[in-house]
């Protein structure tokens, strides 16, 4: 009988020393997970002679379901089809000074969470904030620089 009560006290013991030490671990790794950042691509844009030129060529051509920004792709975030989600393509006029002060002829719009606390984030990174964040129906956008100051659009869309 006392075999027993050993045995059972060791078993809650080895249990509950597990239960513990899973729980500080937990603990320490969600203190150490930084922030989701790019959760995927949200547009792409670039230059070009005639943008209405083009967009009808791309629509004629390969088929894009165009509208007055370009064309918009849209798909289902993982696997939860109920979160609807959309890549923007757009053309724009070969002058735009949009994508100022790069001199590329493109820009990637990327998705972001959190917006905000991923430009402060940026920031403490020394990652050049071109501009403020602007919040609109569809999102909140602010624009970076890259390391070789490829201007980038970084979106948190309202779904």
């Amino acid at each position: 009988m006392k075999k027993r009560s050993l045995l059972i006290l060791v078993i809650t013991a080895a249990f509950l020393s597990g239960f513990a030490l899973k729980t500080v671990i937990s603990t320490q790794h969600e203190k150490t997970t930084t922030m989701k950042k790019v959760t995927g691509i949200g547009g792409v844009f670039f230059k070009c002679k005639d943008p209405k030129k083009i967009t009808e060529w791309y629509q004629k051509h390969l088929g894009l379901n165009t509208n007055p920004y370009g064309a918009s792709f849209e798909w289902y975030e993982g696997t939860d089809s109920t979160k609807k989600a959309q890549t923007q393509w757009t053309p724009f006029p070969e002058t735009t000074k949009y994508f100022a002060p790069s001199e590329k002829d493109f820009m990637i719009n990327y998705r972001v969470e959190n917006l905000e606390a991923l430009v402060e984030e940026l920031k403490k990174e020394n990652v050049t904030i071109v501009d403020k964040i602007e919040t609109y129906d569809y999102g909140k956008f602010v624009h970076i620089l890259d390391m070789e100051g490829n201007k980038i659009q970084l979106w948190e869309p309202i779904d």
